[in-house]
């Protein structure tokens, strides 16, 4: 197939696959609708949803050994999350408050599977420990965000950590009401969602595979083609979304959405993936690229944190943070 072919093959599989996984996101929403779910698996739910271009994306990578493709759309897209959702909503708001208990509860899992997913590329620990190891934390994360404030407070913990977990999911659930206010789903939902998952995934595959033989093609390194073309084009739908939460004063549910989105990508893009087929030793680009993404994580984190919001002078800085690491990796590729 032709440069050309390729090129247009690129363009509208990634229109599909975005149209597709938008329509996945609303359908997966009305259907936890329909389960009762609370807000904050709601928003997890729907982070999933809009994580399956990339996921699909790295995955078909990974499965045909271009592990640096697959590798590289995972943590490119954490960085890009970062600066989309976070830097630009920062820019285009100004200013939004954020609960400082959901920057905590959230950013302490967010660091945890930054740090855990830095030593698997590494090679500092084995794909299968580092999944042990992310599902250890998010695994209870889930059941905090997921159970009852009653059942909450009653858990066997002291007072006031019961008292602060109370606190904290009640304010992150306070930013994602408002945003996420799905009817309750029908039949049509559940068949809604496996056709959307169908034409992602085809529409991914595709994607991948045409940016990879053009890229082949030309003696583009694979790791500009994972962590920069196809990290920004998948993740485009996320983009999106943290714009509009900020725009409409929801900070926290933009942070929450980013590092929910880098979470799910972690999990079912890479660790599980690498835990069945392997991963290849790092290189210089995917030691860069790692530690890239846990250095973002930690900027978004104190910025967010000791300026109790998103400020605009901060989203630049975490926008500045990205251009910087697509210079530097454009030079050592």
């Amino acid at each position: 197939m032709s440069d050309p072919l390729l090129a247009t093959a690129f363009v509208l599989a990634a229109a599909v696959s975005l149209g597709a996984s938008w329509q996945l996101v609303t359908a997966l929403e009305r259907v936890g609708a329909r389960l009762r779910l609370s807000e904050a698996l709601l928003g997890m739910l729907a982070a999933l949803a809009a994580d399956a271009p990339e996921i699909t994306a790295a995955v078909t990578a990974l499965v045909h050994h271009d592990q640096r493709i697959g590798a590289g759309v995972i943590v490119g897209s954490n960085v890009f999350n970062l600066a989309a959702l976070i830097g630009v909503s920062g820019v285009v708001a100004g200013f939004v408050a954020l609960h400082r208990r959901v920057i905590e509860l959230a950013g302490a899992v967010a660091l945890w599977m930054a740090g855990v997913t830095a030593a698997v590329v590494l090679g500092a620990c084995s794909p299968l420990v580092g999944l042990l190891g992310v599902l250890a934390v998010l695994g209870p994360y889930l059941v905090v965000l997921g159970i009852s404030h009653d059942r909450l407070a009653a858990l066997p913990l002291p007072d006031t950590w019961a008292g602060w977990l109370v606190a904290a999911v009640t304010e992150e659930e306070l930013e994602l009401r408002p945003a996420i206010h799905p009817v309750r789903g029908r039949a049509r939902d559940v068949l809604i969602t496996l056709a959307a998952v169908a034409v992602v995934v085809v529409a991914s595959v595709a994607m991948e595979q045409s940016a990879a033989t053009i890229g082949s093609r030309h003696g583009v390194p694979p790791i500009l083609i994972g962590a920069l073309v196809l990290a920004a084009v998948t993740s485009l739908p996320n983009a999106v979304a943290g714009v509009y939460l900020a725009m409409h004063g929801r900070a926290s549910a933009a942070l929450s959405t980013s590092f929910n989105s880098n979470a799910i990508n972690n999990l079912a893009g890479l660790l599980i993936p690498t835990t069945i087929i392997g991963l290849a030793a790092p290189s210089a680009q995917t030691t860069f690229i790692t530690l890239s993404y846990l250095a973002m994580t930690v900027l978004v984190i104190g910025t967010t944190y000791f300026q109790r919001g998103l400020r605009r002078s901060s989203g630049a800085a975490i926008i500045g943070a990205y251009l910087a690491f697509v210079a530097v990796l454009l030079v050592i590729s």
